[in-house]
């Protein structure tokens, strides 16, 4: 007889994450889009494997030792996109590594970015494709204008060892439309100026079922969606049935009929709240409220009888499955017959 899995631990349907694949490569066909899945929610080469088997066009990643590890892991990882602006020595050898086993496109923000990654790739044997980033309301990276994406893309063409690739948005939730509106003026611009731009590339779980693309969007990169987590099914993006990830954790005390302390704490639940209450949804048990963690406890509270004794297990829908997914080393795989696997985390930790 199998042995109880220790906690916390992470456990990963699989059956349901490929059924979300499959789901998002169906929308992503039927809307002519090529999809190319960030592999940040589950790091795990074989299922980004699945993703391309399934017809993703590549996958996107943001730092240079976190996609090493992946196409190291997984052969059929041929076309990688990093959203990340590059700089430093080190990593800026991983991206000459990467681009030698890869088809390679990176993004810039900067004139300062670009010159540095023409530095880097002046003899190579091709050029490296980098693509303007655009800030369309997400108020993180990215040029700020059209106008503005226009003047780098034309930077970009102009330096020895760099291709113009086209433009790259992360959109807040909720602004698909000023996305594109944003993204069909620049490429305009662009190609009045007497560019092409091959790629329009926008990303975003939270509208993957309802982004409006335009007719400028040609490419979309979700990440979230192959597991989904609590913050999704309150955006109604997916129902508790298609979160693939849970945290299964054991009750370690119960001081109170109204409160009971599990051994998931900020260590493997993470603090993020992302606008919910709480950080997490015990299933099965919606009167509970997880309303506090410190880094190994998390507490649980009720405001009828909890009902709950020591040695109880819970298990959890996190609040955003892809910190979790870094916290631990490995996840325990459910496999689509009932048998448990255990997978190290191939890109967790993967920051520079």
């Amino acid at each position: 007889m199998a042995q109880p899995i220790e906690t916390p631990a992470v456990i990963v349907d699989l059956a349901v994450a490929l059924a979300n694949i499959r789901k998002f490569q169906a929308v992503a066909d039927r809307e002519g889009l090529a999809a190319r899945p960030h592999i940040k929610t589950h790091k795990l080469p074989w299922l980004a494997a699945r993703q391309i088997e399934a017809g993703a066009v590549g996958i996107t990643c943001q730092k240079v030792s976190e996609a090493l590890a992946m196409v190291k892991g997984a052969p059929e990882i041929r076309d990688v996109l990093l959203t990340y602006n590059i700089l430093g020595a080190q990593k800026i050898d991983g991206l000459k590594e990467l681009a030698a086993r890869v088809r390679l496109s990176v993004v810039a923000d900067s004139a300062a970015v670009a010159d540095g990654l023409a530095a880097a790739f002046t003899s190579a044997p091709e050029p490296l494709t980098v693509l303007v980033e655009c800030d369309t309301g997400g108020q993180r990276c990215g040029v700020q204008t059209p106008e503005a994406a226009r003047a780098l893309a034309l930077h970009i063409a102009g330096l020895k060892g760099l291709r113009f690739g086209g433009l790259m948005t992360y959109p807040p939730a909720g602004g698909a439309a000023g996305a594109a509106a944003f993204l069909a003026q620049a490429r305009g611009l662009i190609e009045a100026a007497g560019l092409d731009v091959p790629t329009v590339t926008s990303g975003g779980t939270p509208d993957i079922w309802s982004a409006e693309t335009a007719g400028v969007i040609t490419e979309y990169r979700p990440g979230t969606y192959v597991y989904n987590d609590r913050s999704l099914m309150a955006r109604g993006v997916a129902q508790e049935g298609d979160c693939a990830l849970r945290v299964e954790a054991t009750v370690v005390s119960v001081p109170t009929p109204h409160r009971a302390i599990i051994d998931a704490g900020s260590k493997v639940l993470t603090s993020d709240l992302l606008g919910l209450v709480g950080h997490g949804a015990v299933v099965g048990r919606p009167d509970i409220l997880i309303d506090q963690l410190s880094e190994e406890h998390g507490r649980l509270v009720s405001e009828g009888p909890i009902g709950l004794t020591v040695g109880d297990r819970v298990s959890i829908i996190p609040n955003h499955a892809c910190v979790v997914t870094n916290m631990v080393d490995a996840v325990h795989v459910r496999h689509e017959d009932g048998h448990m696997e255990l997978w190290p985390v191939a890109a967790r930790g993967k920051v520079l």
